[in-house]
């Protein structure tokens, strides 16, 4: 049954993120639906200008900059009963004292892996072209290229190995539905036939790395995938292969994977890295067989908005009496981001 009267709702994250997550016509809604003060924005959970909202919140609606929702918090939050994240994971967010109360928990995750897969298409597309190797090139010697140095280039029957069926995996392999790539898959939860279904062959780890000319990183960082890719592993990938990273840099052994890019045996394209930032005197910043990039991938400036939207609507729903569409579960958390 719909709410009788509007919940009250609090903002608790950095409030830099707040007009790029809900513009005027999002935030329209969020006081529409929610009596919602828009001006308070905690990120003090101890603030004592915000203890007398927090003591009266039914909802949260949480992103970047928001503490951890541990037994203080909850003990300041009595009436909580709904958290919204507008943001990826909840991972850092949630404590077990929020799971044992009962609270529900929705993220906006599925927003933020859409501008993740984008970048990680065009990776795709500009690694097998070899963009980069020939943009150095032609910064050095400002001329073209011989048809004997761009006969290994192209896209057409690039093996691509996407580790991980996440939901930006997921979307990955949509995408890379129009062109003409063989796509490979790893991911120990899928079968055969589902991986099928999206696309894709299923295959071990190493006969992934093995057979792939392009190994996408899209897996959880839990701690079964912790260094999944350490210095054996990554000998598998063949001369010239790419790794691209854009999940979590513990996914990869760093030594190793600087060690393979120091040869020039590899090439990478790095949006995340361990640690992160690299320490000013990395190699990796340097070698011309590496694309750093620092931490892009997912949602910036305009793509917020998509996140905002899906928080309302979550918000929407609630007022309604409907159940979330995105709510994350406690058992969720073992193997999720």
């Amino acid at each position: 049954m719909p709410s009788p009267q509007p919940p009250r709702a609090v903002f608790a994250m950095d409030p830099v993120h707040l007009p790029l997550l809900f513009p005027p016509p999002l935030m329209a809604r969020l006081t529409q639906a929610a009596d919602l003060e828009a001006a308070l924005v905690v990120q003090d959970f101890t603030d004592p200008k915000a203890a007398e909202a927090l003591a009266e919140a039914e909802v949260l609606i949480t992103g970047w900059g928001c503490p951890q929702l541990d037994a203080g918090v909850l003990a300041a939050t009595p009436r909580l009963r709904t958290v919204l994240h507008a943001a990826g994971s909840v991972r850092s967010l949630v404590s077990e004292a929020l799971w044992e109360r009962g609270i529900t928990v929705s993220s906006a995750v599925t927003g933020n892996a859409l501008p993740v897969a984008e970048y990680t298409l065009a990776m795709i597309l500009l690694a097998g072209k070899d963009t980069f190797s020939h943009r150095e090139r032609f910064r050095g010697t400002h001329a073209y290229p011989s048809s004997a140095e761009t006969a290994a280039t192209g896209n057409v029957g690039r093996r691509i190995g996407v580790i991980g069926a996440s939901r930006v995996g997921r979307r990955l392999l949509e995408l890379l539905r129009p062109f003409d790539f063989a796509v490979l898959l790893h991911d120990p939860y899928v079968s055969p036939a589902e991986a099928a279904a999206l696309g894709a062959e299923l295959l071990p780890l190493e006969d992934l790395l093995r057979h792939s000319d392009i190994v996408s990183l899209h897996a959880p960082d839990i701690p079964e995938t912790y260094r999944m890719l350490d210095g054996e592993r990554l000998a598998l990938i063949r001369d010239g292969g790419v790794l691209i990273n854009t999940s979590r840099g513990a996914l990869v052994d760093p030594d190793a994977l600087t060690d393979e890019l120091v040869s020039g045996r590899l090439h990478a394209i790095l949006d995340v890295t361990e640690p992160e930032p690299l320490p000013a005197d990395s190699p990796l910043y340097s070698l011309p067989n590496v694309f750093l990039t620092p931490h892009i991938a997912g949602s910036l400036g305009n793509e917020l908005e998509r996140l905002g939207r899906i928080v309302v609507e979550e918000l929407e729903r609630l007022v309604a009496g409907l159940p979330p569409v995105h709510e994350v579960r406690h058992s969720d958390l073992a193997r999720v981001a």
